[in-house]
């Protein structure tokens, strides 16, 4: 994750697009609205070629707006097109030879987690990040109230650091920033924004800077 800001941030997750084009010009919108640690790259259906080529435009555009890019899907593809880490699934056998082979080169994190038991598996891996729900898990316009307390739960016991799911509204960053999480993860609350990307990504760092609890240094 770039940079340390001292409260939540806010992470973006791109929607399957049948348009590359599209899809570049709303992230670039999206990545010039505000503050954004970093961009997850979700395969969807993708094979490896096409998403190495979809992936590689998004990774220039991600980086150059001062973000991480983190690929989820294939690590093969995370390393050629040089993006700044992985997000896995929760499979701990893969996470550990994932961690294993790319820390510290790479940023390694990992969904997955359901409930304490699995977060704490997972959380003795020692990831760079875990991430309470799934990647297009933003039903409903709140936050799901299982991942908000399980992102409370885990902030106010554990160092490593999580990424809690909002929902589709901008306001459900609020939600998540008070249970102490340093990161949530937007997708249709921003891609699917009436003002546009950039517009709900200033709106969201607005939230956040007015309301949002301060981390102690």
């Amino acid at each position: 994750m770039t940079g340390q800001e001292d409260r939540c941030r806010l992470v973006l997750i791109v929607p399957q697009y049948d348009d590359a084009d599209q899809q570049a010009k709303d992230l670039e919108a999206a990545l010039a609205g505000g503050d954004v640690a970093s961009v997850i790259v979700p395969q969807y259906g993708l094979d490896d070629q096409a998403f190495q080529k979809r992936a590689e435009a998004l990774v220039e555009l991600i980086q150059a707006a001062g973000a991480a890019a983190l690929i989820s899907g294939d690590s093969r593809v995370a390393g050629r097109i040089k993006a700044d880490g992985l997000h896995l699934g929760g499979d701990l056998t893969e996470l550990g030879e994932a961690i294993e082979k790319f820390v510290p080169k790479m940023i390694v994190g990992t969904g997955g987690a359901g409930d304490r038991h699995q977060a704490l598996a997972i959380g003795e891996h020692r990831p760079d990040y875990i991430f309470f729900g799934k990647l297009d898990g933003d039903i409903k316009p709140e936050a799901h109230p299982k991942n908000l307390a399980l992102g409370e739960w885990w902030a106010s016991m554990i160092e490593i650091p999580c990424i809690v799911m909002g929902g589709t509204d901008t306001s459900s960053s609020l939600a998540v920033a008070e249970t102490g999480a340093e990161f949530v993860a937007l997708r249709e609350a921003v891609f699917s924004n009436p003002q546009g990307p950039g517009a709900a990504v200033a709106e969201v760092n607005a939230i956040l800077d007015e309301k949002a609890p301060r981390f102690e240094a």
